[in-house]
């Protein structure tokens, strides 16, 4: 799982920064060659999953695109990409209790630092995030605990409709 995160955040930041949040799906890289052994040139069959990138989500809150997917069998996995703005602890205090202002202090504060954030979770368990800052070029944060909510966001993802 933290393998496909790092490829997808590599993929991601090919295309440079200012990005709209991007939704990839996670199949089985050996599932996938046995329904199209044709792409057995351009997939690397070492690897566990192949990663897919789905149509842009919404432009809509994150939260509601996220709470209308729901992902066929085939699909073992899922990660996010997505770009936010990383404050101090002390910096999180001053702002409003209202998420929409809050959002605005945030991208306007001095101590701001801008990141993408990749988050990936599997069907059956997993979960893995990279956090990569965008004014260094040291080595990403990785970590599930990175991101809790987002990553229990992406698992629901993954729930069964009871009526099915």
């Amino acid at each position: 799982m933290a393998i496909a995160v790092a490829e997808i955040e590599e993929f991601v930041g090919t295309a440079g920064w200012d990005a709209a949040p991007q939704m990839f799906a996670l199949v089985e890289t050996a599932t996938l060659l046995a329904a199209e052994p044709g792409l057995a040139d351009s997939l690397d069959a070492t690897a566990r999953f192949t990663p897919i990138a789905q149509d842009p989500l919404p432009a809509d809150e994150l939260s509601d695109a996220l709470a209308a997917i729901s992902w066929p069998h085939e699909v073992a996995g899922c990660v996010l990409s997505q770009e936010i703005v990383v404050l101090p602890p002390t910096a999180e205090d001053s702002l409003s209790a209202d998420p929409a202002v809050a959002a605005g202090e945030a991208a306007a504060h001095p101590d701001r630092t801008e990141a993408r954030l990749v988050a990936g979770v599997l069907r059956e368990n997993g979960a893995a995030c990279l956090l990569r800052l965008r004014d260094r070029d040291d080595q990403p944060l990785r970590g599930a605990d990175l991101a809790p909510n987002l990553i229990a966001a992406l698992r629901m993802t993954f729930l069964e409709d009871a009526d099915s």
